[in-house]
């Protein structure tokens, strides 16, 4: 299967992105709407989303990530339930590092579910944080150098 990172620069796939975020985090993590979509989920903000395409250009995995500091700060990554088995996580990740980085972050930091701890320690990530709670999911602080 072909997959393709598309950054986001169109209404359109910012709705194929929030349709995905929905599925994900509000209908099976059940985190309030209000919670998930917020202030940086526009077209020319402060972030750069991205989609991930498959070779039918059905959107299966998104993300996004914004400059803090020297940091890019990745968020709201997620990929559809039917297609977490072929490294998708890994591929929106790489993706982002790479805007990151071209944008000038020295390192990336992300809020990690507990759950997801080992996923990103194979990608360089290294806790860096206690457990703390975000939409009622535990979290935990993770940082990488790029």
């Amino acid at each position: 299967m072909k997959l393709t990172p598309i950054p986001i620069t169109n209404d359109a796939d910012l709705a194929r992105s929030f349709a995905i975020r929905k599925e994900v985090f509000v209908d099976e993590q059940h985190v309030p709407i209000d919670e998930e979509i917020d202030v940086f989920d526009v077209i020319d903000g402060d972030c750069t989303h991205l989609l991930i395409e498959n070779d039918e250009g059905q959107a299966v995995g998104t993300g996004r990530v914004r400059l803090v500091d020297e940091y890019g700060k990745i968020q709201r990554v997620a990929v559809v339930k039917a297609f977490r088995q072929y490294g998708i996580g890994r591929i929106i990740i790489l993706a982002l590092e790479k805007l990151a980085a071209a944008q000038g972050a020295t390192k990336a930091k992300l809020d990690a579910q507990v759950h997801a701890i080992g996923f990103y320690e194979k990608l360089g990530y290294e806790v860096k944080s206690d457990v703390f709670l975000d939409a009622g999911i535990e979290h935990v602080l993770m940082i990488k150098a790029l």
